[in-house]
């Protein structure tokens, strides 16, 4: 008789050790909500806050664009680092986000061969194609390919204010155009 007591006793136990375990799961969601679902946040986040690509390619700024899908671990894995590079870089760079599930960019997506995803695709600011990459990368190397991107843009730029700061110094020195020297 002893051993039928002790059942419903152990029952109770075992009913509120789960309860407490539900209970603590719960909490530990709730409070950790942003660790575990914040890359798929940012992606969402990314889509919504993207500069829509025709504008991109025709405001005279390098672009990075990124197809990606929600459901895709690598895309999340990478978000939080895409989302330091945005807000390194943004102000210079255009940050345009394809979500490959929607087929309002299906002509991106056939027009740049999207056939892996993440596919990172960086351009200098004529829209010509200088860096492809396909599934996961360090932001590192992205990073460096950014500053390549930066330090073309500068180097031409320096180029063209030499060239001008070389015509100014021929005219003040009254060379024709037509002299040799």
């Amino acid at each position: 008789m002893q051993s039928d007591s002790r059942e419903p006793l152990l029952n109770k136990n075992l009913k509120a050790i789960l309860a407490l375990f539900i209970t603590v799961v719960i909490i530990s969601l709730i409070l950790f909500r942003n660790l575990f679902f914040h890359s798929t946040y940012l992606l969402k986040s990314f889509g919504e806050l993207s500069v829509d690509p025709a504008i991109a390619f025709k405001n005279n700024k390098p672009t990075f664009l990124e197809f990606y899908a929600e459901w895709c671990e690598v895309c999340k894995e990478m978000a939080p680092k895409v989302s330091d590079l945005k807000e390194q870089y943004e102000k210079d760079i255009n940050f345009v986000f394809l979500n490959v599930d929607n087929q309002k960019w299906e002509n991106y997506i056939r027009k740049f061969e999207v056939n892996g995803i993440p596919q990172v695709n960086l351009f200098d600011r004529k829209g010509n194609l200088k860096y492809n990459f396909i599934g996961k990368q360090e932001e590192l190397t992205i990073k460096k390919a950014l500053s390549n991107i930066e330090r073309e843009l500068e180097s031409k730029e320096e180029i063209l204010n030499s060239e001008f700061s070389e015509i100014k110094k021929n005219k003040n020195n009254g060379i024709a155009p037509r002299s040799h020297g």
